[in-house]
C-alpha cells in the first residue's frame, strides 16, 4: 500500500497534478483562459468607461466637432439641388456642366484624393502626365465655348415658355408634331 500511496503522491501529491500540468503544454486551461479573458474585458470595458465620461467641452471642441459632420450631408444635399437645378433650368445646368470639362484632370485626381482620403479609402493616380492632361483639357477649350456660345444664342433661353421655337426651326421639324399641329382646330 505503502508504494502505491508513494506512486500516486508523486503525481498528485503535495498539490500538484503532474498530469494536468503536463496536459496544459499541449492544450490551454479552459478554467484559466476563462479567467484571463474575463479579466482583459473588464479592464478594457473600464479602459473605455474612463474614454467616454462625460467632460467638460468647450465651445470650440463642439464647433469642429459639428463642421467635421457637416461634408457628407453636405455632399448628398448638393447633389440633389444639382439634381433639382436641372430640372428647373436645364439650360443653365448644361452651361455649367460645359465649364466643368474645362476643369484639368489632374485637379479631379487632388478632388477625388482629397474626397477618398477624407472618408477613410486610399486614391492614388498612376501613370498619368500632368502636361498631357492640361494640353487635352486646353485642346476642348475651343468646343466649349462654341457649345455655351450656341446655349446662349438659344431663344429658348430669352423666353423658356415661348410657343414660337417650334415655328422658328431650321427644317428640323417634327413630322409628328406637325401631323398633330395640323389636325388641330
Amino acid at each position: 500500500m505503502g508504494v502505491m500511496n508513494g506512486i500516486l503522491s508523486m503525481f498528485f501529491g503535495g498539490g500538484r497534478n503532474v498530469v494536468a500540468e503536463t496536459a496544459e503544454v499541449f492544450r490551454v486551461n479552459a478554467e484559466k483562459s476563462s479567467v484571463r479573458d474575463a479579466r482583459q474585458m473588464q479592464a478594457a470595458m473600464g479602459q473605455y468607461g474612463q474614454e467616454f465620461q462625460n467632460e467638460k467641452r468647450g465651445y470650440f471642441d463642439r464647433f469642429v466637432d459639428a463642421l467635421n459632420r457637416l461634408p457628407r450631408p453636405a455632399m448628398a444635399l448638393g447633389t440633389l439641388a444639382l439634381l433639382i437645378s436641372a430640372m428647373v433650368n436645364p439650360l443653365c445646368f448644361a452651361s455649367r456642366m460645359q465649364g466643368l470639362a474645362l476643369v484639368p484632370d489632374p485637379l479631379w485626381w487632388l478632388l477625388g484624393a482629397v474626397v477618398s482620403f477624407y472618408f477613410g479609402a486610399r486614391y492614388q493616380a498612376k501613370g498619368q502626365e500632368f502636361q498631357t492632361s492640361i494640353a487635352q483639357t486646353l485642346a476642348r477649350t475651343p468646343e466649349v465655348l462654341r457649345n455655351i456660345g450656341s446655349i446662349n444664342a438659344s431663344p429658348i433661353l430669352a423666353d423658356p415658355l415661348s410657343s414660337e421655337i417650334a415655328e422658328n426651326d431650321d427644317g428640323d421639324a417634327n413630322p409628328a408634331l406637325a401631323a398633330w399641329r395640323n389636325k388641330q382646330p
